[in-house]
């Protein structure tokens, strides 16, 4: 099976747990639990891409 990128917007709910980082040039990580809602970044909306699973 691939494996697949999994991104996610702002205002989603996290589908797993782990690390996301920032889709783009600024590189950010958060830790974000199965359940919790996306967060925005220095207030926008963006895309974050699971690096880490956990």
């Amino acid at each position: 099976m691939e494996n697949q990128k999994v991104i996610l917007s702002t205002g989603k709910r996290c589908t797993e747990s782990g690390e996301w980082e920032v889709e783009g040039r600024i590189s950010t990580v958060v830790y974000l639990s199965k359940g919790e809602v996306m967060p925005n970044y220095c207030g926008k909306n963006v895309k974050w891409i699971l690096v880490r699973k956990g």
